[in-house]
């Protein structure tokens, strides 16, 4: 009887929990049904759970089908977990992906297929909640298609069915056309390749479709192959009631008895016995003498192992893709000592590696990271639970990375008396997302291979802190170039000294760059207050795809700054009066859009922190002195000034720089920063587009001729109308109330300006509402009023316009979008903020009173 493992992921409220209740039911491992608004489903172990209804830790199951033993794994599905669910994907034969027929594909679920994606998991579907309304199978189905996978085949519909998986191979295809069948195994083989995602329709509370999906799990599954070694994959660390620390496992190769010894080279290498073998099924469990291949376990008597560790033929520790974003400083009742609480949350951290702990030595604090505040409202409980404090946190703050932008040749040399060890490393960008990358390119001649090994251990012990505010690096490959060893004087921690002190004198010696967490976001909301969250999102450094015509109103998706965006919930539920959603998903690090704002609130001065010295220590005459991060490489004893020579030869490049959008109403930081934006995109050729920006800024005193002497009557005036309207307060107040009547008010207000300056007007909207409309185009007032055709903003048509137009015309641009801005300046179009033109209409208003005031 084959055994699998399957894994239960979906995004929150989907009815998860629902479905493994039900599947545990319709198996026959449970008598009774539960519920989670009940509070007495199965997998819902813990008091918060049951509380709050959500899953927080991920849970086991045990259950049989008719040919198959099934470990079922419950996860979290709140993004602030996602963390605990991430580490369960490492040991899943098969994942079940929930998703709500009511609310579809959400930004988190998205998530949730690329991990799955990068795991190469074979993937059911379960479409939940079909017996609501506003649930539409079809539209589910062509939904899953287009932002999941061609491959998702709807396994209820038999008419279409086999024809649909034909479609997922071309030979199958082929054997199709000419039999007209598909047999089981060869379903199976598109499953276990990730060309086929099975989907079944149903209600997991009403056990509607159950018993079809725990069909095709046994159908359509095949046996995973293991080897004969012994190998298992550690997925979670845990303890029970007694406090015994459980090592939750997957075996995933040859077998594992008690009082079996397992090793490790973690922790300068461990050896331990295995003392307690558990099978868990909900909060009970049942010991075992020995476990098999594929089977899940928790284990007792192992104090070194980690979530994410291998053990025996899985040896090695699989990269987080989730980090956190977050950072809290831990508040302490009157009374209780923080070295025995940074003890506690030390035992919590390695239950759950996504927290980190931080000891700021300096100043006796606690700071943890982690993922959002519901984590940071569950941490607070299980504290207090657990260790009987009752813990506050400042009011948080964002995690910061740096990385560098430019190769560099870092230089660590430290010589105390009797002492002796000199390290040369290359650092390199690396793509954005992977972390720090170790290698070593020093031939074994020049540096033994066991200092060489050395100098990579302490390069993966640390985290190393970048020179901007102190925010540790990411995204940077470190390579060993040379080193220097004395045979009677080195001794293991002068490679730590000279290791620390080369990585932090290549980051004071190269370009380095401030890196932000940014959310990809799914904003559901009225059609009415699209324009609204368009702006929004532009005001908080955003971008975002033209708005998707949902069930009930418009659909935003799109990605933005934790920074900007952590509290914007607030503000949607309160203009859209409860009708809108968001949901956000970490995105990993981006450019921060306000680093020089940041850089100047940390004051971090990296020459002045002593724990991480960018300096180096060399002897003279019996007696160490220390000298500085610039003077290093002349005083180095090895050379490898040349390895970089060519890249110094070659052109300098402007850096990639993100516009902070703090230099004022007109959404850029800086001419500088648009100047470098403009000449990566465009080249650095002298155009009248960017001369027009510069004359464009010219303000103050100039500013009532510029408007007497600039605007004719062959110019054109291009106006992004919503844009305008939130940028207005006027006309922000009347939208808050009737986006209809504030459209209207802006083109009355425009028609007086364009009656006394006598330019050509277009002012043009996005017609989101319109599904399948080709766009058109009306003249009302003397001006022309374009809404645009589906999928089409209002950027997109002015961007085309600007540049169809400004060959044989003067063309100005009102808008406060700073890249549809830069954008164009490169058609050679000039730019006006909203500022601008409201100073512009408040001058044509008093030429027309003036006028009748004459009459």
């Amino acid at each position: 009887m084959k055994h699998i493992c399957i894994g239960i992921t979906a995004h929150v409220d989907a009815g998860k929990t629902t479905l493994s209740e039900a599947m545990l039911y319709q198996a026959g491992a449970l008598k009774k049904l539960g519920r989670v608004d009940h509070q007495d489903a199965f997998l819902d172990t813990f008091a918060l759970e049951r509380a709050r209804g959500i899953t927080i830790f991920s849970k086991q199951a045990e259950f049989s089908l008719p040919h198959t033993e099934v470990t079922l794994l419950d996860t979290p599905g709140h993004v602030d977990f996602s963390a605990e669910m991430e580490r369960t994907l490492q040991v899943l034969d098969c994942a079940v992906l929930v998703i709500s027929g009511t609310d579809g594909v959400q930004a988190h679920t998205e998530t949730l297929w690329r991990l799955l994606t990068r795991q190469g998991i074979p993937t059911f579907l379960f479409i939940n909640k079909m017996d609501l309304d506003g649930a539409d199978r079809n539209a589910l189905l062509q939904e899953l298609k287009s932002r999941l996978d061609s491959g998702c085949v709807d396994f209820t519909s038999t008419d279409t069915m086999a024809e649909e998986l034909a479609v997922c191979d071309e030979g199958l295809l082929e054997q199709y056309l000419e039999t007209g069948m598909v047999d089981d195994s060869q379903i199976a083989q598109l499953v276990a390749e990730r060309k086929a995602f099975p989907c079944y329709f149903g209600s997991a509370l009403g056990l509607d479709g159950v018993d079809a999906l725990l069909d095709g799990l046994e159908r359509y599954l095949p046996a995973p192959q293991y080897g004969a070694d012994f190998g298992a994959r550690v997925f979670k660390i845990a303890r029970d009631a007694q406090g015994n620390r459980l090592s939750y496992l997957k075996i995933t190769g040859g077998a594992l008895s008690v009082r079996e010894q397992l090793s490790g080279s973690e922790d300068g290498g461990w050896q331990e016995k295995v003392s307690g073998i558990r099978i868990y099924s909900g909060e009970k469990f049942r010991t075992a003498e020995r476990v098999e291949s594929g089977m899940v376990c928790a284990v007792t008597g192992l104090t070194h192992t980690r979530p994410g560790m291998g053990l025996g033929a899985e040896a090695g520790a699989l990269p987080p893709v989730l980090e956190p974003v977050l950072g809290y400083r831990v508040c302490l009742p009157e009374g209780c000592d923080a070295h025995v609480m940074l003890r506690n949350l030390r035992q919590l951290e390695e239950e759950d590696p996504q927290l980190r702990v931080v000891w700021n030595e300096r100043l006796g604090e606690i700071h943890l990271q982690l993922m959002g505040e519901v984590q940071l409202e569950i941490l607070t409980s299980v504290i207090a639970e657990r260790f009987g404090e009752d813990v506050t946190f400042d009011e948080g703050s964002i995690v910061y990375r740096e990385t560098i932008t430019e190769p560099v040749i870092g230089i660590g040399h430290f010589e105390p008396l009797r002492h002796y060890a000199e390290v040369h490393l290359l650092l390199e960008p690396a793509e954005r997302g992977s972390g720090i990358q170790l290698s070593t390119a020093c031939p074994t001649d020049v540096l033994d291979l066991n200092w060489q090994r050395l100098i990579l251990t302490h390069l993966a012990e640390k985290t190393h802190l970048g020179v901007l505010t102190g925010a540790p690096i990411t995204d940077v490959k470190i390579t060993i170039l040379a080193g220097r060893a004395h045979v009677k004087h080195t001794e293991g921690g002068d490679f730590r000294e000279a290791t620390y002190r080369a990585v932090r004198n290549g980051l004071m010696r190269t370009e380095s760059l401030l890196l932000e967490p940014y959310y990809v976001f799914r904003l559901e909301l009225p059609d009415e207050c699209v324009g609204r969250a368009m702006t929004d999102i532009q005001r908080m450094n955003g971008t975002f795809e033209p708005p998707e015509q949902g069930a009930h109103g418009s659909i935003l998706t799109g990605t933005a700054p934790v920074s900007t965006m952590r509290n914007y919930w607030t503000e949607v539920a309160a203009y859209t009066k409860g009708r809108g959603r968001l949901s956000c998903t970490p995105d990993g690090y981006a450019p921060c859009h306000n680093a020089e704002e940041v850089i100047s609130a940390a004051a971090y001065d990296p020459t002045a922190d002593v724990e991480n010295t960018p300096d180096s220590v060399f002897c003279s005459h019996g007696a160490g002195y220390v000298v500085k991060w610039d003077e290093v490489p002349e005083h180095a004893h090895a050379d490898t000034s040349n390895v970089l020579k060519h890249k110094e030869e070659e052109p300098e490049q402007v850096r990639p720089v993100r516009s902070s959008g703090t230099g004022g109403g007109d959404g850029f930081g800086g001419d500088a920063e648009l100047r470098a934006l403009f000449e990566r995109t465009y080249g650095p050729v002298k155009n009248r587009g960017f001369e027009a920006f510069q004359q464009s800024r010219k303000k103050a005193a100039t500013l009532e001729q510029l408007y007497v002497t600039r605007i004719r009557e062959d110019d054109y005036l291009l106006v992004d109308g919503y844009n305008i309207i939130f940028s207005w307060d006027e006309l922000r107040d009347i939208a808050a109330r009737d986006v209809n009547a504030a459209r209207e008010a802006l083109v009355n207000v425009l028609s007086n300006y364009q009656g006394v300056r006598r330019c050509h007007l277009i002012l043009v909207f996005d017609a989101y509402k319109v599904k399948g409309g080709t766009g058109s185009i009306e003249q009302r007032g003397g001006i022309h009023i374009v809404y645009t055709k589906e999928a089409e903003t209002a950027d997109m048509y002015i961007e085309q316009a600007s540049y169809d137009l400004s060959r044989k015309h003067r063309v100005r641009v009102a808008t406060s979008d700073g890249m549809e801005q830069m954008i164009i300046l490169g058609h050679g179009a000039e730019r006006i903020s909203a500022t601008e033109l409201h100073w512009e209409v408040e001058q044509a208003n008093e030429h027309i009173e003036a006028i009748l005031k004459k009459l």
